[in-house]
């Protein structure tokens, strides 16, 4: 089934108030937004695939998710991603251990994080990543060598519960 379109946005906005003696007071407003507007297609500016799912992982597990043929689209279709453009993932704010991206022991998809590399995602957090417009190359997936997503959970005595979606192209 192709991809319609698909879109990542993220904004972050602040301001503050400087109050300078006998001046008055002043704002200081900042803000940072991108976003990321995909159509159907394998090249610059397009993702055919996109994998989402809520998951959950027992105290103290990881699951190294296959980015290369095992994961199930929304029509039960087996997913290869061979470039990622976008991944949010976001950590449930019921849970009492981080989520911990990143690592997987063999064949570690290294493009975003390296080899060793990982992020953690505190309990309601969410981290989101994408490529530019004119990315036609994206983070690259190479099966059966670097396609593992490793992701942990960061504690014993209790699961997590995690959001993830990926947008990707086919090739």
């Amino acid at each position: 089934m192709p991809l319609s379109s698909a879109m990542l946005a993220i904004a972050a906005f602040a301001e503050q108030n400087v109050s300078a003696a006998n001046l008055g007071t002043s704002r200081a407003p900042q803000s940072l937004a991108r976003q990321m507007q995909l159509s159907n297609g394998t090249g610059a500016g397009k993702a055919d695939r996109v994998y989402s799912a809520r998951r959950t992982l027992a105290a103290s597990a990881n699951e190294d998710l296959d980015l290369a043929g095992v994961l199930l689209d929304a029509y039960g279709a087996a997913i290869t991603f061979a470039r990622v453009k976008g991944l949010v993932i976001a950590a449930a704010a019921a849970n009492t251990n981080n989520v911990v991206v990143g690592a997987a022991a063999t064949n570690a998809w290294t493009t975003l994080l390296g080899a060793t590399g990982t992020l953690t995602i505190r309990p309601g957090a969410f981290a989101a990543v994408g490529t530019g417009l004119t990315d036609a190359t994206g983070y690259v997936v190479t099966p059966s060598t670097g396609d593992l997503l490793r992701i942990t959970n960061g504690g014993a005595g209790s699961s997590v519960t995690y959001d993830i979606h990926i947008i990707g192209a086919s090739a």
